[in-house]
């Protein structure tokens, strides 16, 4: 993200109102921005979502092919042979930010994805065991694909969102299988464009990035308040609120005390996060291809 620079008087400024628990645009210190949401965004994915959070704006579009044997890529892991896989790539526009032309968003793209597989590793949070085709042959391979067209902080955030929002508009097309002449499984896929299965979604999670200022955590930061922070802790969330992952960026550090409290902060915010988000899913699945936005 490019620099803003602030003056010692702004910087003060900002500080004294997070202390106050007074930021500059109005806001507390644990409230989000609003967030705007679209599903179906990009008509040709099996599934997807279009997710602005101020400045920050996020396109994410899924497809799912299936793999017929082990060497193929998307084939079922040796160690999970009737699970399905997900594979997240993030990419971001040079629009985007002026850093970001050409390879230059590269690093923070695969940071990003890491950070997603991360959470998205455990049984626990998301099963993907109903995208099994045959056992240790065949399975449903889910490419998520997250362009950042616009940034303006929160991205993990912003992305997570997405990510859940494109997952709930999935729709996996139903297939048939027989026991062809030679012994091996044959897949047929259903013509019907509406024989099509929604992603059993578990508890997938969503990211909450708890950012120091002062003596205060603060969530969805501004430009400018990046600027007054210290340390960004961001950890992804489930639904009834058990943390999947954690990371810090930044140069600060954390007391075991402060870890403590940012912890237990992100599982509230996090749980908040979900049932307004589940809530207006709902909501923007009946009305199909219209933006949405909520407020926590």
């Amino acid at each position: 993200m490019a620099t803003t620079l602030l003056s010692d008087s702004e910087r003060i400024f900002i500080i004294h109102g997070v202390e106050d628990n007074l930021r500059c645009d109005g806001r507390s210190c644990l409230e989000y921005r609003h967030i705007e949401m679209e599903l179906g965004a990009a008509p040709n994915c099996s599934g997807s979502s279009h997710v602005r959070i101020a400045n920050t704006d996020v396109l994410v579009g899924i497809k799912v092919n299936y793999s017929r044997s082990r060497a193929e890529i998307g084939a079922p892991e040796p160690s999970a042979p009737d699970s399905g896989r997900i594979e997240f790539f993030v990419d971001f526009t040079a629009n985007a930010d002026p850093e970001f032309e050409g390879s230059g968003g590269d690093d923070l793209g695969q940071q990003i994805a890491g950070a997603l597989s991360e959470a998205y590793v455990s049984k626990r949070f998301l099963d993907l065991s109903s995208l099994c085709i045959v056992s240790g042959q065949q399975v449903w391979t889910l490419y998520v694909d997250v362009l950042i067209l616009e940034l303006g902080g929160s991205l993990y955030d912003a992305v997570s969102v997405a990510v859940k929002a494109a997952l709930r508009d999935l729709r996996i097309p139903r297939l048939s299988v027989s026991i062809g002449e030679d012994g091996r499984p044959e897949i047929e896929v259903s013509d019907d464009p509406h024989a099509v299965d929604p992603l059993e979604m578990g508890l997938v999670p969503c990211f909450v990035t708890l950012s120091k200022i002062g003596s205060q955590f603060v969530v969805d930061v501004s430009q400018e308040e990046a600027e007054c922070t210290t340390v960004h802790l961001c950890c992804a969330v489930a639904p009834n609120g058990r943390i999947a992952t954690t990371m810090k960026n930044g140069v600060g550090s954390l007391h075991t005390h402060n870890l403590i409290e940012a912890l237990q902060l992100a599982q509230e915010i996090g749980v908040a996060l979900h049932k307004a988000l589940d809530k207006r899913l709902v909501k923007a699945q009946e009305l199909s291809g219209r933006t949405n936005g909520f407020l926590l």
